[in-house]
């Protein structure tokens, strides 16, 4: 995934309105140290120094969609007891709104307790209840979805077998997301996917997978066998494999599979992973993304999550610097529109002015450099606009541009001059100039003031039109031309 594609989407996340619907619980951590073994049986004996209490479950995934920036949802059933009661408390600590949340008292809230010595897990401990709850809290939920569905942008279902994700729940639940064009997202439990039956994407890992289509994936033709399998069954949009290691797979439908390679660095624990999976992927899709796109957000987020020990949200500036560090190349100046409009209306509040420029910048020599230079003077932070390849072809004709946008821009950027590039599509960067509304819009001096496309626009708001001079003799065209005559 580009640098850029996921600076956008977090930009984009603080308008998304997220439902998590699932099996709600505690995680209890107790950390300590196992230097002896007991006189009573032949077990460690852990010294607990330290106590550390986080949402498991969907509570999980809900925590990164708030890490993310979203508004979260919570729906789910929890017991009358002290536990589901802290579980309530932790969401709304956390901004969340909890309004889907009932509680029902003759059922044990979901905590699952590990002891941990030297980082690694020694004991879990389980206290729960796996019934299914009962068709008054079945209606109760339903009623909650089908009043509030129209408000969120996207639904994540995160089933752990708990018995709140019924079958009645999840196809009322599918039915009136699809019925409002709402995606949703849903992971996975058992060994029978057809109850998730019209879900718009489901996330099981490899051995999910394999106990669902009863076909033991060994390598991809298997695999290929187990999600064609899965997919008829539920008839899914598109399905998505975590398959350790392997990374990951994804399936859309009527389109060849895509592999998506793992980029985690160091594992040190892959509780959790499966929620990280489904709250990136559930933030692409929310945002636009594509499955391929939100599907590689979610790899990203993925390999962070296994680095950490225990339940853990990853942060979007996790996200950003792995992506930036897999793609050392990539000038971080380089930014998409959604993310420099944030970045230069905060400049501004600093008092920086901002002076912005335009162009195709094809072959650059130092006629551009000049030129620059000069328009950097103008203001405090100088923006690029650089056209496109498709804009390039179409001002300056089919065998134009020679250099690519993302090369023309990796260049750019590496100038001293230039504080951010941003690469625009249309004919004209009137877009841009709405959008960023810089004090000086720069041009060369082959133009008049009246010749200046968004002159009118920048000086409505108070801006100004600076010209500045080329060097003289100096163009992409005479470069063109003398290589023509030297080599043609």
């Amino acid at each position: 995934m580009d640098r850029r594609d996921a600076e956008s989407i977090f930009t984009r996340a603080r308008n998304v309105r997220a439902l998590i619907l699932g099996d709600l619980m505690i995680d209890e951590y107790l950390w300590g140290r196992a230097e002896r073994i007991s006189p009573e049986a032949p077990v460690q004996v852990v010294d607990v120094k330290r106590e550390d209490i986080r949402l498991g479950g969907a509570g999980n995934v809900a925590n990164n969609m708030a890490a993310f920036g979203c508004r979260v949802f919570i729906c789910g059933v929890v017991g009358g007891d002290e536990n589901g009661a802290k579980l309530r408390r932790a969401f709304a600590d956390g901004g969340m709104d909890v309004s889907g949340v009932f509680e029902d008292p003759l059922r044990m809230t979901s905590k699952k307790t590990r002891v941990l010595a030297s980082n690694q897990q020694i004991v879990r401990i389980d206290r729960e209840s796996r019934k299914d709850i009962s068709q008054e809290m079945e209606d109760r939920l339903l009623e909650f979805v089908r009043h509030q569905t129209c408000q969120w942008n996207i639904i994540l279902v995160s089933d752990y077998g708990k018995g709140i994700l019924t079958p009645r729940v999840l196809s009322g639940v599918i039915t009136s997301a699809r019925e409002r064009g709402i995606p949703v997202i849903v992971d996975p439990k058992g060994n029978d996917f057809g109850k998730y039956r019209g879900a718009t994407i489901i996330t099981p890992n490899r051995k999910e997978a394999e106990i669902a289509s009863r076909i033991t994936i060994h390598d991809d033709e298997s695999l290929e066998r187990a999600a064609s399998f899965l997919m008829a069954q539920g008839e899914y949009d598109a399905l998505l494999v975590t398959r350790s290691a392997e990374g990951m797979s994804l399936f859309p439908r009527g389109r060849e599979a895509v592999h998506i390679p793992t980029v985690a660095r160091e594992v040190y624990d892959v509780t959790g992973a499966g929620d990280t999976v489904v709250a990136g992927l559930g933030l692409g899709l929310a945002c636009g993304a594509d499955f391929v796109g939100a599907s590689r957000l979610a790899n990203v987020a993925a390999g962070i999550a296994v680095g950490k020990v225990g339940t853990s949200i990853v942060t979007p500036e996790e996200i950003i610097g792995s992506i930036r560090h897999e793609h050392l190349d990539s000038d971080t100046k380089i930014k998409n529109l959604d993310a420099l409009a944030d970045l230069i209306e905060a400049e501004k509040r600093k008092g920086k002015r901002i002076a912005f420029t335009n162009g195709c910048f094809d072959l650059l020599h130092v006629g551009h450099v000049k030129y620059l230079q000069k328009a950097r003077t103008c203001g405090d932070l100088l923006v690029l606009g650089l056209n496109s390849d498709a804009s390039v072809r179409r001002l300056k004709g089919e065998k134009r541009p020679l250099i690519g946008q993302s090369e023309r821009a990796h260049i750019l950027a590496a100038l001293d001059c230039i504080d951010y590039v941003v690469i625009f599509d249309e004919d004209t960067p009137i877009r841009l100039l709405e959008t960023l509304r810089p004090h000086v819009l720069v041009k060369g001096g082959d133009y008049t003031p009246d010749r200046v496309v968004g002159k009118e626009l920048v000086e409505s708001y108070g801006g100004r039109v600076e010209l500045v001079e080329f060097v003289d003799g100096k163009s992409t065209t005479n470069i063109i031309e003398k290589i023509l005559q030297n080599y043609g």
